[in-house]
């Protein structure tokens, strides 16, 4: 952010950008933390039941893996979190008075972008656990509808879908949502930083 020419508007310009950066840094921060803790919680229950339900009836082979790209998508949200606190920090860096503290516009512009690229490839793995989920539920649903009444004495429990396959499904979307809030974060610091 030094490489600006004109001092008084780019002190001005300067001090904008660093409120902007700590503003978005803290709302995507608290964001992604509420909604990754949500998910992190249901997929921790989820998982510990996928693998006593796995014990009883192996028929469900997808779930492991949806829970697996899940899970994957939470550690990229991590990461993602701990971009939204660089992006304070790099507020802060960039409102000292001391111009060596502050980082260069070019190191301010790469970190937006790993954060964009971090977010991205959160999305992804999260949206092919989502879709192995959401494909066993099909699968669920299709089965069970094509069980006659009374001719079956007893169905298979793995058959059903239950509430915690759809909790599953909520944690994603949860987790979606999360990387989506850093992402629109990073889009639009990043709009700012290169006017």
């Amino acid at each position: 952010m030094s490489d600006q020419v004109e001092p008084q508007s780019s002190s001005s310009q300067l001090r904008a950008i660093a409120r902007l950066f700590r503003l978005t840094g803290w709302i995507t921060f608290w964001s992604q933390v509420v909604l990754g803790l949500v998910s992190a919680g249901i997929l921790t229950f989820a998982s510990f039941s996928a693998a006593s339900r796995a014990a009883q009836s192996p028929n469900n082979p997808g779930a492991g893996l949806g829970i697996f790209f899940a899970i994957s998508g939470l550690v990229a949200l991590g990461i993602g979190i701990f971009i939204s606190f660089r992006y304070v920090r790099i507020g802060r860096q960039l409102d000292s008075p001391n111009p060596n503290n502050r980082p260069r516009k070019i190191e301010t512009i790469q970190t937006v972008r790993f954060g964009l690229i971090v977010h991205l490839v959160g999305i992804l793995l999260t949206l092919i656990g989502a879709q192995a989920i959401v494909g066993i539920l099909l699968t669920k649903s299709l089965t069970v509808s094509q069980i006659i009444p009374g001719t079956i004495t007893q169905v298979d429990p793995s058959r059903i879908v239950q509430p915690l396959d759809i909790f599953v499904v909520q944690a994603n979307t949860n987790t979606i949502s999360a990387h989506f809030a850093g992402l629109v974060g990073s889009i639009w610091l990043l709009n700012r930083v290169t006017r």
